[in-house]
């Protein structure tokens, strides 16, 4: 199955990695690849297709946070996910996190959406943004649940350059029993 290229997608001090789920028997490419965007935390956002102990060991967390194909995320999912950012981007700015589903086209654009929409951006120029580099993201559903998404702006700061940027320092994330920090 020919699958997109991996796209970086880059907003403020965020950067995001969407790509495709590999199979066993491409991992050692798509942990080079990771690596050679700087990833340090890959969140899957489908069903398991991989041993994640060999991207562990190349000093990945992976994250298991899977929600139905074509669908938008459960809030919980949503929550976690802006919580990892928090504490991801706080911790190192500019630091890259990947995310992927099947195709990379549904599940893992829509988290990045989310992201870009918490830091202020309109659901319209966030969807635009994306597709630039992701052709194909975003189905009609999804595009819904992103038209109809109401930002807490969970993710907006500015650093100590008195720059912009999309973490908010004085929040004290509830993680929800987990800790996202490495």
């Amino acid at each position: 199955m020919n699958r997109p290229a991996p796209v970086e997608i880059t907003y403020e001090c965020m950067r995001f990695l969407i790509t495709h789920n590999p199979t066993n028997s491409q991992l050692v490419k798509f942990t080079e690849e990771l690596k050679s965007f700087g990833v340090q935390t890959l969140v899957r956002v489908c069903d398991a297709t991989y041993e994640k102990t060999p991207v562990e060991k190349e000093g990945i967390e992976v994250l298991d946070w899977p929600f139905d194909d074509g669908c938008s995320p459960p809030e919980q999912i949503v929550d976690d996910w802006l919580n990892l950012l928090k504490c991801k981007f706080k911790d190192e700015p500019g630091c890259c996190i990947a995310v992927h589903c099947v195709a990379g086209l549904g599940r893992a654009p829509v988290l990045v959406a989310i992201a870009l929409i918490e830091c202020g951006m309109m659901y319209e120029d966030a969807v635009q943004y994306i597709r630039q580099k992701r052709r194909g993201a975003f189905n009609a559903k999804q595009l819904m649940y992103l038209e109809k998404y109401k930002p807490k702006m969970r993710l907006r700061f500015k650093d100590a350059n008195g720059q912009n940027c999309c973490i908010h320092l004085s929040a004290s994330p509830e993680l929800h029993g987990h800790n996202y920090c490495i």
